[in-house]
């Protein structure tokens, strides 16, 4: 195990390939990675370049086939798949596209979901799904369902959802992608806060330049290479 200090991404020599009938599709071939810890990177590129593959591997959804892949200070590829559970929950909180959020249960309910894998009591788990809700200014829709709320405001929930067993790592895969130009803004400054204030490291999928302005650096992913741009400030 990795000292606080180092990375909280570091990948080495990572080797990715997938069989599609008779043919091997090569995504990553020795591909070297390092974010620092209270990073926020938007990653960009091409569809089909791994940009979500990368984010599955970081949150141990998927697995390499070669190569290191070490993520809050743990080796991913060293783990069981139990172990890899266990991690996953504790460590990286998911944010989607288009949400993901159970219509039966109440924003309170969707965002208490990932803690009702961990041995908190329900006094302590209410607590924190009213801090998170409180973050993403959605303390007074505790109990409205998916229905009953905006697109923007489902994002939010899942946002809360994502922060509430407060993990080291966020993984967004385009959380912008189904909202309005306004809405996106509203979401990627949470994730600006989240980032600043509550010092979250943050990987971002996104097609939309707008989007990766609010990222402190955007990588570019292309034909399993990355190429770093620095955003202005």
């Amino acid at each position: 195990m990795s000292s606080p200090n180092s990375p909280m991404v570091g990948i080495v020599d990572l080797c990715k390939r997938y069989t599609k009938g008779k043919e091997t599709i090569t995504i990553f071939n020795g591909l070297n990675l390092a974010i620092p810890r209270g990073d926020f990177v938007a990653m960009m590129g091409p569809s089909g370049s791994g940009k979500t593959t990368l984010l599955n591997l970081l949150g141990g959804i998927d697995r390499s086939d070669t190569g290191e892949i070490e993520v809050a200070s743990e080796r991913l590829d060293r783990l069981s798949e139990s172990e890899l559970s266990r991690w996953r929950a504790s460590h990286i909180g998911f944010i989607f596209q288009f949400y993901n959020l159970m219509p039966m249960l109440t924003a309170a309910q969707n965002v208490e979901l990932p803690l009702l894998l961990t041995r908190l009591g329900r006094k302590e788990r209410r607590q924190r799904v009213e801090t998170a809700l409180g973050v993403v200014g959605l303390a007074d829709r505790v109990k409205h369902y998916p229905k009953e709320m905006s697109g923007g405001q489902q994002q939010r929930v899942a946002i809360a959802r994502a922060i509430v067993s407060d993990p080291a790592l966020l993984l967004c895969d385009e959380p912008t992608g189904d909202l309005d130009r306004d809405t996106a803004d509203e979401i990627l400054s949470i994730l600006q806060v989240l980032n600043r204030d509550l010092g979250k490291t943050i990987v971002m999928v996104t097609h939309d330049p707008a989007a990766a302005r609010y990222a402190k650096r955007s990588l570019h992913l292309d034909k399993g290479n990355f190429i770093e741009k620095e955003l202005a400030a």
